[in-house]
């Protein structure tokens, strides 16, 4: 049996490997299928109760300023963020019912 060291790993396997494990899990989650006069107050408010929110961003055109029916919400830690996920996945806000993944790096 082998055993890998290290140096037997190429730092772009080691960087990729990174990647993925990281994508894993988030404390930031993308949250889809938003209507689109949810606002990010709304979108605060609905995720409130499950963790401390950093931060919330509803997406919107630039020309119109109108929501693009999507945005995120990044809590303090992942453990706020994976019971968030849990409980608000396929909620409705607003009328809709959301779809709510981890957001992705990169």
């Amino acid at each position: 049996m082998r055993y890998w060291r290290v140096k037997d790993v190429s730092p772009a396997t080691i960087f990729l490997a990174t990647r993925l494990f990281s994508r894993c899990v988030s404390s930031k989650l993308f949250i889809g299928d938003l209507s689109y006069d949810t606002n990010e107050t709304a979108l605060r408010d609905a995720f409130c109760e499950h963790g401390e929110i950093i931060e919330v961003k509803v997406i919107c055109d630039r020309s119109t300023s109108k929501s693009k029916g999507y945005g995120f919400v990044q809590f303090s830690c992942e453990k706020e963020a994976t019971t968030a996920l849990e409980k608000m996945n396929g909620e409705f806000l607003d009328g809709r019912s959301i779809r709510v993944k981890y957001a992705n790096k990169g």
